[in-house]
């Protein structure tokens, strides 16, 4: 008997409703970070070191919900085992206390272990304990452990330098002295920059990245605590137990510091003029009297080594740009609330700056440098005396960002001559590839460059100006300078691409010699890589992971790069068991048929391949960097928006950064591409085998950049994508923010501008579109959205907006507005109203 058409419709209907932003789809949505996080275990690691020599650590590592371990290394031995006898220490404990205490879950506070390994001592229920490791023995201690506590960040003995970023964190310190302490960055390359203070007795928590190194000191400059922050302990806690670092290879950031390093001379800038004070017979020669608002002396005092010159910078002021954003809600008022920011705009007139030489040979006449090597700055920055007080030399970064140049003066004729010069016919990416290090001993610098068509360091003779040798060179790049040893002519460096086969976008870490020789590989294993060194600097804590591998940690040499001994390798099973699944990894041809794209596919985790599911493309194209996760995680916005019904993909198409020049200068005067051919072509072919991908129904959110481009894709390609939501865009660069915009957009503003625009192109807008943007927005102009609504009410548009009172950039990411969205995808590509049964 054949069934009847009534039972064929139900079994339809029944079919289609199943995952397509269903009241129970919120829901998984909501809950998807709660109902996932804490299941991978042995994930994570923060090394305590410890001995005489440096040679020693332990850490405390999860095992399970609500169990943990303790693990002791012997870095020089490679060996690796328990701390102690858990168990047996659980035992003691619980007779006691009287209480039960479980050996997987020991709330050890002030944990700390004896130079040779031999005991350990730690604080339970406020009492203190020690251990004898060779025999199991504990007894109570005597007296108060130090600071070191499990449950917060412990302590360094050594100042160390900020690892590459690991996953956001926080990090509290909370300040038990009397004394008020500044609180420090230490740098990738050493340097200090200073964020605030925690006053005594008080707290302070900041924003950062797991890996990154703080340090505290007191008014008077000692050293008091120094911290590397974790993504699973936020609390710095400084107390008198607190060791103070010893002092290691930091760079303090320079200060401005107008006293002659002889202390004889102090230089005084006032009413925008530059007045000379001997300190020794208090007389004051006022050096410049023409300064003024318009074009003054002031700033910062560079003085020479020998104290015989100093340069100020002379400005010509520009007015700068004001706009108005209006508050329309404020908590204490029922009147709006009109806000005036200074923002400069691409084709904005600029200050105008050039440097001025005093110096004692000239009776400290001011003589201001010919600027015919450096007619039009974007800036001119990174200012430095030679050691030997001969000359001085700065960056000059030309307007347009198509000349980069090191210019040295003279001392004694005050002429100029380029020590370094990059031109570029497209850009000079200044904001993201630039690097220079001076070696004033050997007349040479460290020099940054993509003139091979890759980002390679180079060793420059500064006499010349030209190239002594490639430090490194091939098909991949450098992406940052971790650190330099002039002394062994060494460098070491982060850099992606260098493993063919491997996803190029993956970090790893290298030293090489600055002869170009001798490079040694000092991370391995298919993941991206991010690293500890020990405060000795003779090990490193590797930990490298992909999308879908969790973390494996690793201990190596330093030196050699040479595996000691496996650390933890992360276990998933638990979060698999929940019904998640690592992202796929894919890689498709570009629009050139040659170059491979890379991007991820998410599926929900009801995932059913049988069926089919609209395609829904997280976009971000800013060519500052690359966008796609390429380290383990739970990356929460991606499954939020797949839980819905969708299947969700990310990719980093041609015009993003960290691949060759050629693949970069594809956004050069043309941010409106996006590498849409790329992203379409790269869908496609993921489409083609995956056939649960429904490209009759193809979405794409984004904010900032993002937001540009989620628009551009209906204006430019309204034949493929069929829904879009914007936040927060800056739809016209001619009204973003100067020096993102002029990076990639060029200088004068020409034609191209207007072409790129999605105001001037509006008209073409084909699709469905939602604009969600929040009234005090900083970063982008909200003026830049409201005049695409205008431009899209005079070509007779519809399309939904939403305005956030109160909320600034990125105001998608509001909760309110993430359900908007989410509505408004499952309205457009599924044909449903959100959240019905």
């Amino acid at each position: 008997m054949k069934p009847s058409l009534s039972l064929l419709l139900l079994v339809l209907v029944a079919g289609v409703s199943q995952g397509q932003g269903t009241r129970s789809d919120y829901e998984r949505s909501a809950n998807y970070s709660r109902r996932h996080s804490g299941l991978v275990v042995r994930n994570r690691i923060t090394p305590n070191w410890f001995g005489s020599g440096g040679d020693r650590f332990w850490y405390q590592v999860s095992t399970g919900k609500n169990s943990h371990e303790f693990v002791l290394i012997d870095a020089s031995a490679g060996t690796r085992q328990l701390a102690f006898d858990h168990a047996a220490v659980a035992k003691r404990l619980s007779e006691i206390t009287g209480k039960s205490v479980r050996g997987n879950a020991l709330n050890l506070n002030a944990l700390r272990f004896s130079d040779d390994a031999a005991t350990c001592q730690f604080q339970f229920n406020g009492n203190a304990y020690q251990i004898e490791l060779a025999s199991g023995q504990m007894k109570a201690g005597n007296g108060q452990a130090a600071s070191v506590q499990t449950e917060g960040l412990p302590p360094q003995t050594r100042i160390v330098r900020s690892s590459q970023n690991g996953p956001p964190a926080q990090i509290q310190f909370t300040n038990r002295l009397d004394e008020s302490l500044s609180i420090f960055w230490v740098k990738s390359d050493g340097g200090l920059q200073q964020y605030g203070q925690v006053a005594g007795g008080s707290q302070q928590q900041l924003s950062t990245y797991a890996g990154h190194a703080w340090l505290l000191k007191n008014k008077g400059g000692d050293l008091v605590a120094a911290f590397v922050a974790s993504p699973n302990r936020n609390k710095a806690i400084i107390d008198e137990g607190t060791p103070p670092p010893k002092q290691s290879q930091v760079r303090e950031k320079p200060t401005n510091n107008r006293q002659s390093p002889d202390g004889r001379w102090q230089v005084a800038l006032d009413r925008h003029n530059v007045t000379l004070i001997d300190r020794e017979s208090k007389q004051a020669n006022e050096l410049t009297s023409e300064g003024s608002d318009e074009n003054s002396f002031g700033g910062r005092v560079w003085w020479a080594a020998d104290s015989s010159a100093f340069v100020v910078m002379r400005t010509r002021r520009a007015t700068t740009r004001q706009i108005s954003i209006v508050k329309s809600s404020p908590g204490d008022s029922v009147h709006p609330q009109v806000l005036t920011l200074s923002y400069a705009k691409p084709g904005d007139e600029l200050n105008q700056s050039r440097p001025v030489l005093f110096s004692a040979q000239q009776d400290w006449q001011p003589r201001t440098i010919e600027n015919a090597l450096f007619p039009n700055p974007f800036a001119l920055n990174n200012l430095k005396w030679h050691d030997d007080s001969s000359a001085f030399s700065f960056l000059y970064n030309q307007r347009g960002h198509q000349a980069l140049r090191l210019i040295q003066v003279d001392a004694a004729t005050a002429k100029a001559r380029i020590a370094i010069d990059e031109p570029s016919e497209t850009f000079v990416c200044y904001s993201q590839k630039s690097y220079l290090r001076r070696i004033d001993q050997r007349d040479e610098a460290i020099w940054m460059s993509e003139r091979s068509g890759w980002n390679h360091l180079y060793l420059i003779d500064t006499n010349t100006g030209g190239v002594k040798n490639a430090i490194t060179s091939g098909n991949w790049v450098v992406r940052g300078v971790e650190r330099v040893d002039l002394d062994k002519r060494q460098i070491w460096l982060s850099v992606s691409g260098i493993d063919v086969g491997q996803d190029p976008y993956y970090l790893h870490l290298i030293r090489v010699n600055l002869d170009g020789t001798g490079m040694v590989r000092l991370t391995a294993g298919d993941g991206s890589h991010r690293w500890q060194w020990s405060p000795n600097e003779r090990y490193l804590v590797d930990t490298y992971s992909r999308v879908d591998l969790p973390p494996v940690c690793v201990l190596r040499d330093a030196q050699s790069g040479e595996l000691i001994c496996e650390l933890e390798r992360a276990d998933m099973k638990g979060l698999l068991k929940s019904g998640w699944q690592p992202p796929e990894r894919f890689v498709a041809k570009g629009r050139d048929g040659v170059t491979d794209i890379y991007g991820i596919i998410v599926r929900p985790t009801t995932f059913d391949p049988d069926r089919e599911y609209p395609v829904l493309e997280a976009i971000y194209a800013g060519p500052h960097s690359a966008f796609v996760p390429k380290t383990f995680g739970l990356h929460p916005r991606l499954y939020e928006m797949a839980e819905l019904g969708f299947i969700v993909v990310k990719m980093d198409g041609m015009g993003t950064s960290h691949r060759s020049k050629s693949f970069h200068d594809v956004c050069w005067q043309n941010l409106g591409d996006s590498g849409f051919p790329d992203r379409i072509a790269w869908i496609e072919a993921a489409a083609k085998t995956r056939p649960e991908m429904d490209l009759t129904r193809v979405g794409i959110w984004g904010g900032s950049a993002g937001g540009q481009s989620a628009m551009r894709a209906l204006i430019a390609h309204g034949d493929f994508y069929h829904a879009a939501v914007a936040d927060c865009g800056c739809h016209d660069n001619r009204v973003d923010k100067i020096w993102w915009n002029e990076q990639w957009m060029g200088w004068p503003i020409g034609p191209h501008y207007g072409e790129q625009s999605n105001v001037t192109q509006a008209h073409r807008l084909s699709g469905d579109l939602m604009l969600i943007w929040g009234e005090l927005d900083r970063n982008v102009d909200p003026a830049s959205t409201m005049q695409v609504i205008d431009a899209l009410v005079k070509a007779n548009k519809d399309f939904e907006q939403l305005i956030v009172p109160g909320h600034g950039h990125g105001a998608a990411g509001h909760p309110y507005a993430k359900r908007r969205q989410a509505d408004f995808f499952v309205r457009k590509l599924w044909n449903r109203e959100p959240r019905s049964e």
